[in-house]
């Protein structure tokens, strides 16, 4: 099998996370995190739309991560996303990171907002 190895540019992808924390670029971030291409982030949760939203041209969509199980994020906070007009993707936490990563490789213009597992 051929490896190749994995260039993100200079963006920061996810290098893991445990309960409470995301590790982004080498970096430990406690709690909810909001990663856009300008950078790393804290995030309040479904309540802090307007952090995200004021990212809206930045990204074409956004993972998000509901912790460590996929929940719905509330019909509020999907709408006032939707209306800035970013896309969403939801999906538990693991899986979002791992998309995230993913994509960034593929040099997409991807966020993620992502709640602790």
């Amino acid at each position: 099998m051929r490896m190749n190895e994995v260039s993100f540019d200079d963006s920061r992808p996810v290098d893991g996370y445990g309960p409470g924390f995301f590790r982004v670029g080498g970096e430990v971030v406690q709690g909810a995190v909001l990663l856009t291409p300008s950078g790393v982030a804290g995030w309040a949760g479904f309540e802090d739309a307007a952090t995200i939203t004021a990212k809206a041209g930045e990204v074409d969509f956004l993972l998000i991560g509901t912790g460590a199980e996929i929940a719905h994020p509330p019909a509020a906070f999907r709408q006032t996303l939707e209306v800035a007009g970013i896309g969403l993707e939801v999906m538990a936490s693991p899986a979002a990171c791992r998309t995230y990563n993913v994509l960034l490789a593929e040099g997409r213009r991807v966020g993620a907002a992502m709640l602790p597992v």
